[in-house]
């Protein structure tokens, strides 16, 4: 099993993302491969906490086809991180090729009400054998 990982850092809010092929679900031979991604949202420094409001996803192929994704909240769910707080969870993406990437945001409020974009940096999604 191969993980990519990536991590970006805006406001004292950490994006940690990885990413791995998930090869029983997955059917080259029709074009469908599945990839699961954990992603760890963690208020490292921001002194007021922040509740995320709603996520933004590009995802794209190696063909260059992108999807944009965007809704409320994540997994159903719309976390509030004070100081030293994380939520966690686990999604996925389907592609048409054996190699791809994501990259996207979170639009988190504080109490005052100011929106923050987090940024989620850009994270492989690739077979064991694409990675080169």
């Amino acid at each position: 099993m191969v993980e990519t990982e990536s991590s970006a850092l805006t406001e004292g809010i950490r994006v940690t993302v990885q990413s791995q092929y998930v090869a029983e679900h997955s059917e080259p031979a029709v074009g469908r491969y599945v990839f699961a991604y954990r992603v760890v949202i963690h208020n490292e420094s921001s002194p007021e906490p922040m509740h995320l409001e709603t996520r933004h996803w590009i995802i794209r192929d190696q063909m260059g086809h992108e999807e944009e994704v965007r809704g409320p909240g994540v997994v159903g769910e719309h976390p509030r991180l004070s100081r030293g707080e994380a939520f966690e969870y686990t999604s996925g993406a389907v592609l048409k090729t054996p190699r791809g990437e994501m990259r996207g945001s979170y639009q988190m409020r504080r109490p005052d009400g100011e929106l923050v974009d987090v940024a989620i940096a850009p994270f492989a999604l690739a077979m064991p054998h694409t990675l080169n």
